[in-house]
């Protein structure tokens, strides 16, 4: 993890988590996020709920959590606003689409964290997994996998997203470093599993050949739709969600690699946000979680796929369920998806 220098400051909020909360105030958070029906973000609200419960320091969440866009967010932040939060963490729609929004709550003294994306809004903090890193380990190990060369689907997440925009970046970069490697097709999911699961299928039916996919994080789809186009298995790159760890050791003849991208960043941000309305502001405005790649043509990949693996979580889950460092509640705490109150 990079760009925050904890030390103290973390220590004594973890300290203030484990039970000193009764000395302190109790705060309520807002909460932003503009997709629904996405596994991630699923578990991403999940985890903010259990991290504000297992704090003790959070009375209430008021979270606004529907399928918008930029100019729906600015709403629902200034809602926030409005409501007299004392921090709202937010997975924004753009990197520049809410900042008016963002500004307007730090001026008012309300603590902004973004989680999953960046924002360019100087006041807000950051904690993020890093989008570039995972797109470019993934896509690398997925050109080296084709011998260097090859027709390789692209399918990339939400257009105008951040995270998207970065995942394009290091998806660029592991592509100038195999010159011979091409990208077939070049679609946007939108994160959604049945929209990707269909443009699978249509370019199957349409018989344009590749040979390897590249995924946003909609992954065990692809698989289903290639097993039952009863299609030769290409390898597949996804993010480490349930359903397709799963099918990495399940599916015979399936090569693919997930890439790490925990959903549980969301309760990282809560907390983040809790220490800084306890006084601890961190000596960084970004945080980066840094991804791992699981292979499953690897002993060693295949020994961390095998000890992630969770058959009770959502197939669209992502199997990193918390952050060492950052989270401190446990796996049926997130899984109960229970907030303050609730």
């Amino acid at each position: 993890m990079n760009g925050l220098h904890r030390g103290a400051a973390l220590a004594a909020l973890l300290t203030g988590l484990g039970g000193m909360a009764g000395a302190q105030d109790m705060y309520t958070i807002g909460i932003s996020n503009t997709v629904q029906g996405n596994g991630w973000r699923e578990e991403m609200i999940c985890a903010m709920k259990a991290q504000a419960l297992d704090s003790g320091m959070v009375e209430s969440l008021n979270i606004a959590h529907r399928n918008t866009d930029a100019s729906g967010q600015l709403e629902d932040i200034r809602n926030l606003i409005q409501a007299g939060v004392d921090a709202i963490v937010v997975n924004p729609a753009n990197p520049e689409g809410i900042n008016d929004a963002i500004k307007e709550a730090t001026d008012a003294g309300i603590v902004v964290v973004a989680v999953d994306q960046a924002v360019t809004e100087p006041s807000a903090y950051v904690i993020s997994n890093n989008q570039e890193e995972y797109a470019y380990l993934g896509a690398k190990w997925l050109f080296e996998q084709l011998g260097g060369e090859g027709d390789v689907v692209y399918m990339r997440g939400a257009a105008g997203a951040s995270a998207d925009d970065d995942r394009h970046r290091g998806f660029q970069r592991a592509l100038e470093e195999h010159p011979n490697v091409s990208v077939v097709q070049e679609v946007f999911t939108g994160w959604q599993q049945d929209q990707g699961k269909q443009q699978i299928l249509d370019l199957i039916s349409a018989g344009i050949p590749f040979d390897g996919v590249w995924t946003s994080g909609i992954d065990n789809v692809i698989v289903d739709a290639l097993v039952e186009s009863e299609v030769p298995l290409v390898p597949v790159v996804g993010a480490d969600n349930a359903g397709f760890v799963g099918q990495l050791l399940g599916v015979e003849g399936l090569q693919g690699a997930a890439v790490t991208n925990p959903g549980s960043i969301g309760g990282a941000g809560v907390a983040l946000a809790l220490q800084i309305l306890q006084g601890q502001i961190p000596a960084e405005q970004t945080v980066l979680v840094n991804p791992e790649v699981w292979d499953n043509t690897t002993e060693e990949g295949r020994a961390k796929l095998e000890a992630a693996q969770n058959p009770d979580l959502d197939p669209e889950w992502p199997v990193s369920v918390s952050i060492a460092d950052w989270t401190t509640y446990d796996i049926e705490e997130i899984i109960a998806c229970k907030g303050p109150g609730e």
